[in-house]
């Protein structure tokens, strides 16, 4: 199934939050019309599908690394943030 345009709208928003003055929940609100937590529960299922991948690999493959080394953190019982957080 192709990505569709909301989709690609959430990682493009993920892409580039960041460079825009303001919270990214404001950002997300305003671009999107969803709370944040709604975003990121959208924007994880985004990290698996192929079709998200070939519309932004280094957004997706940046958020994957983040989810493995967070899942390996509480795997290990540590701070995701690293030693001593």
């Amino acid at each position: 199934m192709a990505l569709t345009e909301r989709d690609a709208e959430i990682l493009d928003v993920e892409r580039t939050w960041w460079t825009i003055s303001g919270t990214k929940e404001a950002l997300v609100r305003e671009r999107l019309g969803m709370s944040l937590s709604t975003y990121r529960k959208l924007l994880g299922g985004l990290l698996d599908d192929p079709d998200a991948l070939a519309h932004d690999p280094l957004v997706v493959r940046r958020l994957r690394r983040v989810r493995e080394q967070r899942r390996r953190a509480r795997y290990e019982g540590r701070s995701a943030d690293g030693p001593g957080r």
